[in-house]
């Protein structure tokens, strides 16, 4: 199972979350930062529904694929000060 790590940082005169480099909007509090990240982690770990996904590669072929609706990762939230 793939695993994705949320983490708390200090942004933009705020604070934010930051997963996998990508950073979240900026937040007044730490607290607030903290609350939003559980808040995407919980709903990121929701199962979906399988269904065919069709997408193009950077050579202009073309895919189809199966995406399971129940592969989702874990999600935990770095919220340690």
């Amino acid at each position: 199972m793939a695993k994705v790590s949320y983490e708390i940082v200090e942004h933009d005169g705020g604070w934010a979350y930051k997963v996998a480099g990508t950073f979240s909007e900026t937040f007044r509090s730490r607290d607030e930062a903290v609350q939003a990240a559980h808040r995407a982690a919980d709903e990121q770990q929701v199962a979906g529904t399988t269904e065919g996904i069709r997408y193009e590669d950077s050579q202009g072929e073309w895919h189809d694929e199966i995406s399971q609706g129940g592969d989702r990762p874990q999600a935990q939230v770095e919220d340690e000060p």
